[in-house]
């Protein structure tokens, strides 16, 4: 860990360090992007719907099972270590997708090396930002360095339109795209051995394995909305182009357009909400807005069409993946912010695994639309179940009793988390006093 511990009202928040890991960000989600036509190449080689889901599934198990030693790993080794090598297996994994002809083992091995790369380079961007701002701006700061992902999404779905519009269909199609994410890939790799060089790491005298740790500190109903945000990831970054496919609507470039755009101002135009509304009201706002978008796709049958459940579901993103990281997150102590991380990142990739497959069956079976209708009802249900129950807690991010803790209660004790870690979903709200002598958990 570094020894420079930030100050709780520091206005250096955004330094060179922060827009460093902002234009990493960019360069990755791209990248990513680029992959949401992954379905498209399982159909050029004579897969189903099922299929894609099915490969996508095996791909997020091999990133879950890698999830039970990488935080522990990050925690341990430090995040430039772990960093730089999911990047390497980042590139590994895309480049595997440019030799792929069949739907033999290598396209499950390429998404597995895909999956896990992808899962280690976003926790750890999330670990090396997080751990640098006071803790009452955690939220603020993972959701302004999320905004950047909608840039990806934006530069990335509509780059994947153009290339399979310029270029007549069969294999060179693929092999630009994925060679596209391989570049990218290897951008994000530089960066990241720039940004994180001359970091330091001290390595705590115990590091439990996550399901230990877990189990200890448990986050809560939190997680089910994490798995409810990997349904939303699997309905609209692996069969939306094939919905917009088969009703010849011209591409998604135009749905994650909006969808971006609309994600990004809102996130900036609310980066205070954790701290006024509150990240609980936040979730519940977030999960309605993809309830209402995934029950509004059905009905396009033109492109334009996209722009309504685009807005919608842009809104869900934007309020839901700060407030859920900062939450999930924060239910750990700062020495083992990587676990935690990483395990509420995990519970997403979830969502991914038990939906995916299923999606694709409804698919194959019924259509796009009971699909759809499916992903918003759970959305739903999610929605209320938390409103029932966390929501009602109290959020010390917005109740002004942080800075109160600083001054009345100098050396809060680990024992405090039964009284606040509990009902804030947080240890660090709950032990102020060790997080700023541990430095935030910086590496």
């Amino acid at each position: 860990m570094t020894t420079e511990t930030p100050e709780l009202n520091s206005p250096k928040i955004y330094t060179n360090v922060f827009w460093l890991a902002y234009a990493a960000n960019v360069a990755l989600v791209t990248a990513n992007a680029l992959t949401f036509r992954f379905a498209e190449l399982v159909a050029y080689l004579g897969g189903t719907e099922q299929a894609a889901g099915a490969i996508v599934s095996i791909g997020m198990i091999g990133a879950l099972s890698a999830r039970f030693f990488l935080g522990q790993a990050i925690d341990r080794y430090g995040t430039r270590k772990l960093w730089t090598a999911s990047s390497v297996l980042f590139v590994t994994g895309c480049s595997a997708f440019l030799l792929t002809d069949s739907l033999s083992w290598t396209i499950f091995a390429a998404r597995i090396a895909y999956a896990t790369g992808l899962a280690g380079m976003f926790t750890c961007s999330i670990v090396h930002v997080q751990s640098r701002v006071p803790i009452v701006r955690r939220t603020e700061v993972i959701g302004n360095l999320g905004s950047s992902g909608f840039v990806g999404i934006i530069l990335g779905s509509l780059l994947g339109d153009w290339i399979l519009t310029a270029i007549s269909p069969g294999s060179l199609q693929f092999q630009v795209l994925f060679g596209t994410s391989v570049a990218l890939g290897a951008v994000y790799f530089v960066i990241v051995v720039i940004l994180t060089r001359g970091d330091d790491h001290d390595r705590p005298h115990e590091t439990p394995a996550a399901h230990h740790l877990l189990m200890r500190y448990w986050p809560g109903n939190v997680l089910l909305v994490a798995i409810m945000m990997g349904v939303g990831l699997a309905v609209t970054t692996v069969f939306l182009t094939r919905f917009a496919t088969e009703r010849n609507l011209g591409g998604i470039g135009l749905f994650f357009t909006v969808y971006s755009v609309s994600a990004f101002i809102l996130r900036i135009s609310t980066r205070r909400w954790s701290q006024t509304i509150g990240r609980h009201r936040m979730i519940v706002y977030g999960l309605g807005g993809h309830c209402i978008g995934h029950l509004l796709l059905p009905f396009v049958t033109a492109e334009w069409e996209f722009l309504l459940p685009a807005v919608f579901c842009g809104f869900g993103h934007a309020l839901l993946f700060p407030a859920v990281v900062s939450i999930g997150s924060g239910s750990f102590p700062p020495m083992y912010r990587g676990t935690g991380t990483t395990i509420t990142l995990g519970f997403t990739e979830v969502g991914v695994l038990l939906s995916a497959p299923v999606l694709g069956r409804i698919i194959d079976s019924f259509g796009f639309t009971p699909m759809f209708w499916t992903s918003s009802a759970f959305a739903l249900l999610v929605m209320g179940t938390y409103a029932a129950t966390s929501a009602r807690l109290p959020d010390l991010d917005n109740t002004g009793e942080f800075e109160q803790l600083l001054e009345t209660e100098p050396a809060v004790t680990a024992d405090s988390k039964a009284v606040c870690g509990k009902s804030c979903g947080s240890v660090d709200e709950a032990r102020p006093a060790v997080l700023l002598e541990s430095g935030g958990g910086k590496d």
